[in-house]
């Protein structure tokens, strides 16, 4: 069956938005084909930094014939009803309409339209042009002349060719004609910018890449990740190094260049004084390079790795030397911020005290703002420290290791450092805090409390460290709720789901019991902006609950139990809630637990007919004392054995003991299942049927002992 190949050729696509480009392609063009009813065998898409390429495999040479059947009005129907549908089917004529019997509806109209399908290249004419115009780039630009007309095509970058051919491939495919805002379409390509020449004519897919390939380019991007990683990794060991792995980097690299050619440079031994993550930020971020540690210590060497996107004649010496220079120079500005940060500031001079606890003053006195509802950072940094302090005992951390840490933590926002390299926030902070003498706990804590940043993000583990992440990330959430400022849809400016993220991973993977809602209260208390305390401490945790919720489904859990526990309500600890839904869990999986639900799901729907039948609820309480004197004996039984559960259950979730008060609901199963079967409900002595709705409603209240089973799904 034939194949299609489309290739998109411009100027440079940045690197992020490769990726993302060739899947958007691959779906865009491959969901308009199926749309049309043309399936095919297979797609893949590639992207270099000046092509997009998409291969569509097995695909038919014409759309199927349809035959559509579309019924009409009954014969006799209104002249406007009969041309409603004449027009809909595309008929001239009522004639050209069939008349169907039918035994119940009598006889109507059925048009029977057979579509013939078109050719597929005519079908591709289509699709390709509108696909290319409503192109999601993340930015995208006009260019040239035709730039000011209305309407005009958009691309991420100019685009310069458009190759699209189809055929099978025993034979010279076709080219697919079309055209976008002047370029037409056709069967020619180009390879590298500087190391190839001329135009290429492509016929199928394989020859394609084998042409782009001695055109001094690489198709894949994995590919091009392949030989990046591996040449860098075969010259660094070589000479007794090793490449420190950067996933991030090698995929932002492989996006840059089209014919990778990695080479080795080298700085001077004396910059490795200065912190290595600083040196490894420096080589990264500006000259898109890789570093490396000494084979045999593990430190990191004064050599890095870059790529390069030709094969000099010189073998790359002058490439590397220039990459040296620019390294040279940005590792000589960062020696010169780390030893500025280390000495006192000028209004210091003479001053005892500490250059870290300088920056705080400095931090202080330029007022710098967090938000302009919710104050200075200076303002922030003393409600760190007081809910930083009031979570020190409950996570078993020292309150004056916990203080000292938030007073510190933000210090190094106005060092040299970290205005040059803002990504290492918290990092240089512990570098300073140790320089000048800290405490190990409250320098880590410095450098952690912005972590878990995201679900891959490692969870600090020193109780220093973790109350004051909890403290920043809660203070942060009471603020940003207390001026309404929470998540809509998609939109999270603040980070504030990372945050309640950040919060629920604190706790939970360090095994900490805490009240979210006091200390909630208490970040609330400590904000410059009123705030109604018990809304928002409500709608905060409903937020947590949601987080949860997310966390845990990630995790196996389902989410109808979360559910089902937090609609107890009341529910703000989080250690507690995830042991309460694992306890679920693991009741429902048992044959007592799912006939117990089923009997709990049979009470409350007689209780809801019976209750809306009757406009009253049941939710007194059972008579005792009646069920005794006139019940039936599974009524007696029932109502004893819903007291003792009752009572075990409860006395068990006081004691936190869930596994114990599951099994005492689960002794509720045989009473159950013979009340249902010997009793009936709806008797006819009024008193009787009301007393035994009343029962049914005591199940559903004893159960709630552990969980609310009307939000379990299943």
């Amino acid at each position: 069956m034939p194949d299609l190949l489309l290739e998109l050729r411009s100027e440079e696509i940045p690197a992020r938005m490769q990726r993302k480009a060739a899947e958007d392609l691959k779906k865009l063009v491959t969901d308009a084909l199926v749309e049309r009813g043309l399936t095919y065998e297979g797609a893949r898409a590639h992207a270099t930094p000046r092509r997009l390429a998409l291969q569509v495999l097995g695909l038919p040479a014409r759309q199927p014939d349809i035959d559509e059947e579309r019924k009409g009005p009954r014969v006799g129907a209104p002249d406007a009803a009969i041309q409603g549908f004449l027009k809909s089917a595309g008929l001239d004529s009522i004639a050209d309409a069939e008349i169907v019997s039918d035994a119940k509806k009598g006889e109507f109209y059925v048009a029977r339209i057979r579509r013939e399908g078109r050719e597929t290249p005519d079908v591709l004419a289509e699709i390709v042009p509108a696909v290319v115009r409503a192109f999601p780039w993340p930015k995208s630009m006009r260019w040239g002349a035709a730039s000011r007309e209305p309407g005009s095509l958009r691309w991420v970058r100019p685009l310069q060719s458009i190759l699209c051919t189809f055929g099978p491939e025993t034979e010279t495919p076709d080219v697919v004609p079309f055209e976008i805002d002047g370029l037409a379409s056709s069967d020619i390509t180009y390879g590298h910018r500087f190391l190839s020449e001329g135009p290429i004519l492509t016929r199928r897919f394989d020859d394609y890449v084998d042409a782009l390939e001695r055109a001094r380019v690489v198709l894949d991007l994995d590919e091009r990740k392949r030989r990046i990683e591996a040449d860098a990794n075969t010259l660094a060991f070589a000479q007794g190094f090793e490449v420190v792995p950067d996933e991030g980097l090698l995929e932002e690299v492989a996006g840059l260049v089209e014919w990778p050619v990695v080479l080795i440079g080298s700085f001077d031994a004396a910059y490795l004084e200065v912190p290595p993550e600083v040196i490894r930020a420096t080589i990264r971020a500006n000259q898109k390079c890789f570093v490396l540690t000494n084979g045999s210590t593990g430190k990191l060497a004064n050599k890095f790795i870059l790529t390069a996107n030709i094969e000099a004649r010189d073998g790359g010496a002058a490439i590397v030397a220039g990459n040296e220079r620019v390294v040279r120079a940005r590792l000589s500005d960062a020696r010169f911020f780390w030893e500025t940060d280390q000495k006192s500031l000028p209004e210091f001079a003479g001053s005892d005290v500490k250059p870290l606890d300088q920056r705080l003053e400095r931090l202080r006195s330029l007022g710098i703002v967090f938000h302009e509802k919710l104050g200075t950072q200076a303002a922030r940094i003393g409600r760190i420290t007081a809910l930083a302090e009031r979570i020190a005992p409950l996570v078993g951390a020292d309150a004056a290791h916990a203080a000292r840490a938030a007073t510190l933590a933000k210090a190094d926002l106005v060092t040299e450092m970290v205005g040059e390299f803002p990504e290492l926030q918290g990092l240089m902070g512990r570098y300073y805090a140790l320089a000048q003498g800290e405490d190990a706990s409250v320098a880590a804590a410095v450098e952690e409390h912005y972590k878990p940043q995201g679900p891959s993000d490692t969870v600090p583990s020193g109780p220093v460290s973790v109350a004051l992440a909890l403290a920043d990330k809660l203070d942060t959430l009471a603020g940003f709720w207390a001026i309404d400022e929470k998540p809509t849809g998609s939109k999270d400016p603040f980070a504030l789901r990372r945050a309640a993220l950040g919060v629920i991973r604190l706790v939970l993977e360090n095994g900490h019991r805490l009240r979210l809602s006091e200390l909630i209260g208490a970040a609330l208390d400590a904000l410059p902006v009123a705030a109604d305390k018990p809304a928002i401490t409500a709608d905060l945790l409903s937020f947590f609950a949601d987080r949860l919720t997310v966390y845990l489904r990630d995790k196996g859990a389902r989410h109808d139990l979360i559910a089902a526990v937090y609609a107890l309500g009341g529910q703000d600890d989080l250690a507690l809630i995830v042991r309460r839904v694992e306890a679920l869990g693991r009741f429902l999986d048992t044959q007592d637990g799912a006939n117990l639900l089923a009997g709990y799901r049979r009470a409350v729907n007689i209780l809801r007919i019976e209750e809306k039948k009757d406009g009253r609820t049941f939710g007194e309480g059972a008579d005792v004392a009646l069920i005794l004197d006139r019940g039936e004996p599974q009524e007696k039984v029932l109502v004893e054995a819903l007291r003792v559960a009752r009572e075990a259950a409860r006395e068990a979730v006081a004691r936190e003991d869930f596994e114990s008060a599951m099994r005492a609901l689960a002794a509720l199963r045989p009473a159950v299942d013979a009340f249902f079967e010997a009793v009936t409900v709806n008797a006819e002595d009024a008193e009787l049927r009301a007393n035994r709705l009343r029962l049914l409603d005591a199940l559903r209240v004893a159960t709630l002992t552990v969980a609310d089973f009307g939000v379990i799904s299943g």
